[in-house]
């Protein structure tokens, strides 16, 4: 390993000369108190920034054992190194020429706590992967600003982010201890039959429709339980907290327009992440697999069994392994929920102001005017109820506009500005005293989708092509582009390009055997096991800028690849 005297020397060298040259700094040099791996060096101050590792010893770094040794107090700790780590960057670096010169960049973090690949920290120590715009004029490096950014700067952010001894403890030990109490929240949950709680004192709504920060305290509607639906949990730094408890079941939310419905789902929706202290949603938790359905014209399916919703098209197509390039609205929608099962969810979230009218319900004038035998769709309403007897998938569903739901409902919460109500017994009463003329629909029991083999063909690229994460809700994966934009728990654009790299990788997985299900779980295995990094394939390769999505997302931008072939596994 080399000084930091002979990476100064190097510098000193290749000063004026043209911007390749910076590639003869790569390599490993001890600096005096951490470590610094460049790991590649950019050929251009208008290409991606240099990715630089710096890595600094436990017996310097000093962190506590009890900060490592349990998987959510690491991830939280790692959460939290990598927004002190940006917070730093931000302050002290500064643009100093052409291109991305003098930029230091960590993966910048939102709402969740989330298992990433920014901040690494063991027994041994701790190490932050970051970015580093090597600084020119024009094309031509400028020596005397590399080396205050090296011997300078990044010196000073490593000081004070990645030592125990300079952080702010209170804030540090709040984030670690807040992801505990979320873990053991949720695993009581679990004891308990609840699929999703909302803690008292929540504040759900958001900054706005662009921002997922919380709305200030003095604007917002602290959640309140309804008395019926009030439970308590004893947490192990927290204590007692209380809440709203949602058993397993099928569930609606109801109420007017704009008090609150979709805010309440959404915040469920999210909450099968942990949140960051001052989120306002920190105790808003819902089973890990729950998976959000919408309608989505124009996605692609390619050999999904949807037979359940929907059999008997016209042309006669086998609606046992559908295939369309544009789906429509209620064809989609019954395509996500079956590959939702397909895939492993105890809980489906709809909303109705993103679903198909025509999957959701046909009511009793609709039946009389178009004959059952004329009508393809099983709708969503008559097969709810089988999901979860039969098969344990319990449903929480936004209604607005359709009353025949509280029929099939085992809980009815009604939002009034922002507070619910439990409106159980006063839906069952409209319900006997109003009795709804439309007659069930299901054409026999409702069958799991048969579960599919993914061929490996259309994952194999050329040696040209490429596979790119562009932003949050798209991946450029050779030619094709995969659109994740209804794809709503998707929540951090480094989840995207792990899922991009997962999809890279795909044909040391997709072997024509294997089915999907087979596949994300041995993907999962292989995560839990060797960590994010694993993903990122060759041994010392940068792989700072990912964070771990869910099988449900992955499963998402599989299904709509273009290209994807599959075979039923029976």
């Amino acid at each position: 390993m080399k000084t930091k005297e002979e990476f100064r020397e190097k510098l000193r060298r290749i000063d004026g000369r043209g911007y390749k040259a910076y590639q003869e700094l790569e390599g490993a040099y001890r600096w005096d108190d951490f470590f610094l791996f460049l790991d590649h060096a950019q050929s251009d101050p208008f290409a991606p920034p240099s990715k630089v590792r710096v890595r600094v010893e436990q017996g310097v770094a000093g962190f506590p054992m009890e900060l490592i040794t349990s998987k959510p107090a690491r991830v939280a700790l790692c959460d939290f190194l990598t927004r002190v780590f940006g917070r730093y960057c931000r302050a002290l670096s500064r643009p100093c020429g052409t291109g991305h010169s003098g930029e230091i960049h960590i993966t910048p973090c939102g709402q969740e706590i989330l298992e990433r690949t920014a901040v690494v920290v063991n027994e041994k120590f701790v190490e932050a992967r970051i970015a580093v715009g090597l600084p020119a004029r024009g094309r031509t490096i400028t020596a005397r600003e590399a080396q205050r950014i090296f011997f300078e700067v990044l010196p000073e952010i490593v000081r004070r982010s990645l030592r125990y001894a300079n952080l702010d403890k209170e804030a540090l030990w709040l984030h670690v201890h807040t992801a505990e109490d979320q873990d053991s929240l949720r695993r009581q949950m679990k004891e308990r039959g609840l699929v999703a709680f909302v803690a008292d004192g929540s504040i759900l709504p958001r900054e706005s429709g662009a921002s997922d920060r919380p709305l200030p305290k003095d604007k917002a509607i602290p959640f309140q339980s309804p008395p019926e639906l009030r439970v308590s949990f004893t947490l192990p730094h927290r204590g007692i907290v209380t809440g709203m408890g949602i058993p397993r079941g099928v569930t609606l939310i109801v109420g007017g327009g704009y008090h609150g419905k979709t805010t309440l789902l959404r915040a469920i929706e999210r909450g099968v992440y942990d949140h960051i202290p001052g989120d306002g949603r920190e105790f808003v938790l819902t089973v890990r697999d729950a998976v959000k359905i919408r309608a989505e014209d124009g996605r692609a399916v390619t050999g999904v069994d949807i037979s359940s919703f929907i059999t008997n098209l016209p042309g006669g197509q086998d609606t046992r392994f559908f295939s369309t390039p544009t789906a429509s609205g209620s064809t989609s929608q019954a395509a996500n929920i079956a590959e939702a099962l397909e895939v492993g969810t105890s809980l489906l979230l709809l909303d109705e102001d993103t679903s198909a009218t025509n999957f959701m319900i046909r009511d009793a004038r609709m039946q009389a005017l178009v004959a059952k035998d004329k009508e393809p769709i099983t709708p969503f309403i008559d097969r709810v109820r089988q999901l979860y007897q039969d098969y344990g998938v319990s449903t929480i569903l936004v209604v607005g506009g359709s009353g025949d739901y509280f029929d099939v409902a085992d809980h009815v919460i009604m939002m009034e500005n922002y507070r619910p109500r439990l409106v159980t017994a006063a839906a069952r009463e409209i319900a006997q005293a109003m009795p709804t003329r439309r007659n069930p629909e299901e054409a026999g029991p409702f069958k799991p989708p048969i579960p599919r083999i993914l061929l490996p063909d259309p994952w194999r690229l050329g040696p040209r092509d490429k596979v790119k994460a562009q932003g949050l809700s798209e991946i450029r994966f050779g030619r094709e582009t995969i659109d994740l934009s209804a794809v709503e728990q998707l929540v951090d654009p480094a989840q995207t390009r792990a899922i991009a790299v997962i999809l890279r990788r795909l044909p040391l997985y997709a072997d024509g055997k294997r089915t999907l299900r087979e596949i994300l779980e041995l993907l999962e295995e292989e995560v839990e096991r060797e960590g994010l990094d694993v993903l990122a394939g060759r041994q010392g390769e940068h792989p700072g800028e990912m964070a771990r999505p869910r099988r449900h997302e992955i499963a998402a931008a599989i299904n709509r690849y273009r290209r994807l072939a599959v075979r039923p596994a029976r």
